[in-house]
């Protein structure tokens, strides 16, 4: 049974990804068009596929190979949201090198999360309850703190997600463009929140 993460399991994920977004391009526009500027789907598909390309040519550290995610994502990506999985990357990177990690083991994952998400709520000026991809990266770090294996990673992550959507759903977005006209936004699901749903579902 597989206890660790390795950087091989990444680098078959991140291929998985990349498909799960390109297939998901057009639903994930169309959500962001209701509250954005309709270019999420665009953003994915571009940025993962990047990943993906550049995987091949990933060094055999795990810290650089996750730095090679945020430069992947930076060369593809000039929206806000590539720019904010640029910068969970490369939290991420530096949380694997200053803990010396080569392998993710299961009690890095919920660390990591929370690292990716407070990155992003630095970098974007957002807070926790605004209804935005910080809300379902935080519900996920609390979630998968408690997991006990690796069979248990991708239903409880999936599970969550359910969870934060269903919470969200009937609130009205505070954070983005859509905080200017929050009543709209009611009643559906965060774009970002979506995003994260397809990555986890392709894990």
């Amino acid at each position: 049974m597989m206890t660790n993460i390795t950087l091989d399991n990444i680098k078959l994920a991140v291929q998985r990804i990349a498909i799960a977004c390109e297939q998901s391009q057009n639903r994930l526009c169309e959500a962001d068009s209701q509250l954005g500027d309709g270019d999420l789907g665009v953003t994915m598909q571009k940025g993962w596929r990047q990943i993906a390309n550049d995987a091949q040519d990933w060094p055999d550290d795990l810290s650089k190979a996750l730095f090679q995610c945020s430069k992947s994502l930076q060369k593809a990506c000039a929206s806000s949201f590539g720019t904010l999985q640029a910068t969970a990357f490369m939290a991420m990177a530096k949380y694997c090198k200053e803990n010396h990690l080569q392998e993710i083991a299961l009690t890095d994952i919920s660390p990591l999360l929370t690292v990716a998400y407070q990155s992003m709520m630095a970098r974007g000026k957002g807070e926790l309850g605004q209804k935005s991809v910080l809300d379902i990266l935080y519900h996920l770090s609390e979630d998968l703190a408690s997991i006990s294996s690796l069979t248990e990673l991708k239903p409880t992550a999936l599970k969550s997600i359910n969870n934060t959507l269903n919470e969200f759903r009937p609130k009205p977005n505070l954070l983005g463009r859509a905080r200017m006209f929050p009543e709209k936004s009611i009643g559906l699901d965060d774009p970002g929140m979506l995003a994260i749903n397809v990555i986890v579902e392709a894990i």
